[in-house]
């Protein structure tokens, strides 16, 4: 055995492999359970206010266990990278089946996102609330109180977009095939660019929320804004960047 235990769990999956025992299998999944843990850790930060630990590593290890199913040497790829990809993704639908925002608030953000998109780029910049509440012929509280409601609604479209696109870039288009990349280094690139690009503000509460891992409270509390406000930010935020993303 060598450090850390790979030969072990090599000798696992050999064993797996040319026997089926549901036995080895579950000792399988039970040496990557880690691998559920991080991805959670890393999403629980945007998703702290709407949704319990549990529910999430509960949907976590069910993702496991579908990449144990369907993990094949033939793949050319660890099997953590495989892993990984596929928890994230039953997250990531678990989080899409609850219903975020009715009909009517879906269609308001389609509208408003619909308008930033052709404002932005009539202007060659940010459209401001106002701009877009003139060009849709309401008023700009009507706006920001769409964005704040429709926060989660926001957080679950652009992770889901995200995970599209990496499922694409790492899966292919038959996502049972093999994964080439984590990560997609074009958006990559492209988000990086336009968080970069974001007014002092917003750039903060991005900064914050994603990389220090704060809550919406605690980011209110350190701007001195309303909870409220910090989420009409940051829902227009993902909302600019999914547009980013798309074009």
């Amino acid at each position: 055995m060598d450090n850390g235990g790979q030969y072990d769990i090599e000798d696992l999956w050999g064993k797996y492999f040319s026997t089926g025992s549901e036995e080895i299998k579950n000792q399988i999944i039970t040496h990557y359970l880690y691998l559920v843990t991080i991805v959670v850790k890393r999403l629980m930060p945007q998703y702290q206010d709407y949704s319990e630990q549990d529910e999430l590593m509960s949907c976590g290890v069910i993702g496991l266990i579908d990449a144990v199913n369907k993990f094949d040497r033939s793949f050319g790829v660890q099997f953590q990278t495989y892993a990984t990809v596929r928890i994230r993704g039953e997250i990531i639908d678990y989080l899409r089946r609850q219903d975020w925002a009715p009909t009517s608030l879906r269609k308001r953000i389609g509208e408003i996102r619909e308008a930033y998109a052709r404002l932005e780029s009539m202007y060659g910049r940010r459209p401001t609330d106002q701009e877009i509440a003139d060009y849709l012929g309401i008023k700009v509280a009507g706006v920001q109180k769409a964005l704040q409601k429709a926060h989660m609604f926001n957080l679950v479209s652009f992770e889901s977009m995200l995970y599209e696109k990496e499922a694409e870039s790492c899966l292919g288009e038959d996502q049972d095939g093999p994964c080439c990349h984590v990560e997609n280094q074009s958006v990559t690139e492209a988000l990086l660019k336009l968080i970069e690009n974001l007014p002092e503000r917003e750039k903060l509460i991005i900064t914050l929320h994603y990389f220090e891992g704060l809550a919406m409270k605690r980011i209110a509390r350190i701007l001195n804004l309303s909870e409220s406000r910090v989420s009409q930010i940051h829902s227009k935020v993902l909302m600019e960047m999914r547009i980013a993303l798309e074009s």
